[in-house]
C-alpha cells in the first residue's frame, strides 16, 4: 500500500510539472532556497558561535594588556617625573663650583627607593658628580663605556631606557647587584655661570616590571611578554628557557608588528597575537594566545543543530509544494495584468485582485503604487517646469533696491551740487545697467555685453565711492561674442566692493578678466580686500550663504545654480581667498556662439 501510493505520488508530481510549470518551479526553488539557507544560517551560526568565544578571549586579553600597558606607562611616566624633578628643581638651581646636590638626591632617592636602584650624575667627560644612596665608583668601572651614557651621547635631546641589565658600576657594602633598566637624559650643569654638559642617570627596579607582567600571566589566557623596538626581550614568563635554548619565542617577528591584533603561526602552532606599543620607549607589550587553547569542543550542540536541521528541511520540502499549488494561480493571473505595466501603460483598472487575502493584499497594493506612480510622475513633470521657471524668474528678477536709491541720491546731490557733466554720465551708465539687465527678457547674452553692463555698473560705484578703488577690465577679443548668463559678473563685483575694497584704507584694485583655456572660458574677479576667513569660504556657494543686507540680494550660491541650470554642473564658480592677499572668484562656462547653444537646447529638446 505504501509502494503504491509513492508511486501515485511521483506520478502526480510530473503530471504537475507538466500542466502547470510555475507551480514546481516555486516549489523546487523554495525548497532549494530554504535548504542553502538553513544549511548556510546553521554554518553561520556555528561559525559565529566558535568565533565568538575565541573573540571574547581575545577581548580579554586585549584588555589585560591595555590594563598593564596603562600600569607600565605610568610606572615610566613616575621614573621620568622623578628623572624631571631632579634636573629641574635641583640641578638647575646649582652653582657647582660651590654646591653639592647630595643632599637633594638621598631625599628623592629615599622618597621613591621601593621602585629605584640608585640616582647619579654624572659629566660629559665620565666624571660621578654625585649619587644616591652609594656615592664610591667601583675600581676601573669607566662610565663613557656604558651604553646608557653612549646612547645618551647620540641623541642630548632624549629620554633613553635601557634594556634590562645588572648594575654594578657602585660598590656595594652587602655585595649585591640589581637587575635594574636605565632611564638617562643629558642635562646642563652650571660652573660659575658656565653651562657644561652631564648625564643624569635613573636606575629602575627591574624587579617591578618583572611583578607586573606575573601578576598578569598568572591571570590572563596565554602568556605576555615585553620587548624593546628591537626585538630583544625585557620581559619573558619563560625567559631564563629562552637564554638556555629550551625554549624558542617570535619576538624578532613581534617587534616589526604595529600596534593591533595578529594571527601568526609559530613552531607549527597557529596563535592570536596582540600588540601594544609603551610610550615614550619604542617597547612592545605582547599578548600570546594559542589558538588550540581557545578552541573547545561543540559535539552537542552540532548533534543537536543537525536534528533540527533534518527536521525543518523535511517539513519546508513538502510544505513547499502544497503552499505553492495554492499560490501559482493567482500568482499567474496577478503577472499577466502586469504585462501592460511592464509595457509603460500604467492603467490601475487592469490590476487583478484576487486569491488568497496575501495576494489580494499584493494585488491592492500594486494597484494602489500604480496610482501613485502615475500621479507623482504627472507632479513631478510640472513641479520641475514649475520650479524651474520660479527659480529663473526671481533669480533674474533680484535688483538690490539700495543700489537704485544710493544711485538716484548721488545724482540728486550732483545736480543740487551742479555738478552736471558728472550727473549725465551716472544718469547714462545707470540706464545703460537696466538696458542690460532687461535685455528683452533674454537670459543669455554675449559676453560683450556682460562686460559692458559691469562697465556701467562700476562708473557709477567709482563716482559714489569717489575713486576709492581702482577698475581694470581685460577681456579677450575672440571671446567677446560667445554667450554667457547675464548679471553674473555684477555681483561678484558688487560683493568686491561691499566686502573687500569698499571700506579698505589704501586704494582698492579690482580686477576683471575674461579670457579662453582648454576650450572654456574662464572670468575672474579679483580684489585685493583682506580675504576671506576659511571657515566663511568654505560656505559662501551654499544655499545657506544667499546674501542678505549688503550686497547683490542675488548671492554666489544663486550665481552658480544659474550657471549650473544653463550649462550643467560641469560648470560655475569657485571662490578663493588668502587672508591679507585678496580674494578671486573664477565663472568657467563653455565656449559656445548663440547659434551653437540654441542648436543644444533644440537637441535635448
Amino acid at each position: 500500500m505504501k509502494k503504491f501510493n509513492l508511486i501515485n505520488y511521483i506520478k502526480n508530481i510530473k503530471r504537475a510539472s507538466k500542466r502547470r510549470s510555475i507551480q514546481l518551479i516555486i516549489s523546487l526553488s523554495f525548497t532549494i532556497v530554504s535548504i542553502l539557507s538553513m544549511t548556510f544560517m546553521a554554518l553561520a551560526f556555528y561559525t559565529n558561535y566558535i568565533n565568538t568565544a575565541k573573540q571574547t578571549a581575545i577581548d580579554y586579553n586585549e584588555k589585560v594588556i591595555d590594563q598593564i600597558s596603562w600600569n607600565l606607562n605610568s610606572y615610566l611616566r613616575n621614573m621620568m617625573g622623578i628623572s624631571n624633578s631632579m634636573y629641574y628643581n635641583v640641578i638647575k638651581n646649582l652653582d657647582l663650583t660651590s654646591d653639592t646636590m647630595t643632599k637633594e638626591m638621598d631625599l628623592l632617592y629615599e622618597a621613591n627607593k621601593d621602585n629605584l636602584i640608585s640616582i647619579a650624575c654624572i659629566s660629559q667627560d665620565g666624571a660621578l658628580i654625585s649619587a644616591a644612596p652609594i656615592a664610591t665608583r667601583k675600581a676601573g668601572v669607566d662610565f663613557t663605556k656604558q651604553e646608557w651614557f653612549m646612547n645618551t651621547e647620540e641623541r642630548i635631546e632624549n629620554f633613553h631606557f635601557s634594556s634590562p641589565h645588572v648594575q654594578n658600576m657602585f660598590d656595594s657594602s652587602n655585595y649585591r647587584y640589581y637587575w635594574v633598566v636605565s632611564l638617562s637624559r643629558s642635562v646642563e650643569l652650571n660652573y660659575m655661570g658656565h653651562t657644561r654638559r652631564g648625564i643624569l642617570l635613573v636606575d629602575m627596579n627591574y624587579s617591578a616590571i618583572e611583578q607586573m607582567f606575573s601578576n598578569v600571566n598568572e591571570q590572563s589566557k596565554g602568556y605576555v611578554y615585553l620587548i624593546d623596538s628591537n626585538g630583544e626581550i625585557i620581559f619573558h614568563p619563560r625567559q631564563k628557557a629562552i637564554y638556555a635554548g629550551l625554549a624558542k619565542e617570535n619576538n624578532i617577528k613581534a617587534a616589526s608588528y604595529d600596534e593591533g591584533n595578529y594571527v601568526e603561526r609559530f613552531n607549527g602552532q597557529q596563535r592570536a597575537v596582540v600588540v601594544k606599543t609603551v610610550g615614550y620607549t619604542g617597547w612592545k607589550i605582547v599578548s600570546v594566545v594559542p589558538m588550540e587553547d581557545l578552541a573547545v569542543e561543540y559535539n552537542q550542540l552540532r548533534v543537536f543543530m543537525l536534528i533540527i536541521i533534518t527536521v525543518t528541511l523535511f517539513l519546508i520540502t513538502f510544505g513547499n509544494f502544497f503552499i505553492s499549488k495554492i499560490v501559482t494561480d493567482p500568482i499567474r493571473r496577478l503577472e499577466n495584468s502586469l504585462n501592460d505595466i511592464e509595457g509603460g501603460r500604467f492603467d490601475a483598472d487592469n490590476i487583478y485582485i484576487g486569491g488568497s487575502h496575501e495576494i489580494r493584499h499584493l494585488g491592492r497594493t500594486i494597484k494602489s503604487l500604480v496610482v501613485q506612480m502615475r500621479n507623482l510622475m504627472d507632479e513631478r513633470v510640472a513641479e520641475q517646469k514649475d520650479k524651474r521657471k520660479s527659480e529663473l524668474n526671481a533669480l533674474q528678477a533680484q535688483i538690490n533696491p539700495h543700489f537704485l536709491y544710493n544711485t538716484l541720491d548721488s545724482v540728486v546731490w550732483m545736480i543740487e551740487a551742479q555738478k552736471y557733466p558728472e550727473a549725465i554720465s551716472m544718469i547714462t551708465s545707470l540706464a545703460s545697467l537696466f538696458r542690460i539687465s532687461l535685455s528683452k527678457g533674454n537670459n543669455i547674452i554675449t559676453i560683450k555685453d556682460e562686460i559692458t553692463h559691469a562697465k556701467n555698473y562700476l562708473a557709477i560705484q567709482k563716482i559714489r565711492y569717489k575713486n576709492k578703488f581702482e577698475a581694470n577690465i581685460k577681456v579677450d577679443p575672440e571671446i567677446e561674442n560667445c554667450i554667457t548668463i547675464k548679471l553674473i559678473i555684477q555681483p561678484l563685483i558688487e560683493n568686491a566692493i561691499y566686502h573687500a575694497v569698499g571700506d579698505l584704507d589704501d586704494e582698492g584694485i579690482i580686477d576683471v578678466e575674461a579670457y579662453q583655456k582648454d576650450g572654456d572660458i574662464y572670468i575672474e574677479v579679483r580684489d585685493n580686500g583682506m580675504g576671506i576667513p576659511p571657515e566663511v569660504l568654505e560656505n559662501l556657494l551654499t544655499e545657506k550663504s544667499a546674501s542678505k543686507g549688503k550686497g547683490s540680494g542675488i548671492g554666489l550660491w544663486n550665481i552658480n545654480q544659474r550657471i549650473n541650470l544653463y550649462f550643467k554642473e560641469d560648470y560655475g564658480l569657485s571662490i578663493t581667498s588668502e587672508l591679507d592677499e585678496g580674494t578671486t572668484a573664477t565663472i568657467r562656462l563653455p565656449k559656445l556662439t548663440y547659434e551653437e547653444y540654441m542648436k543644444g537646447v533644440e537637441n535635448e529638446k
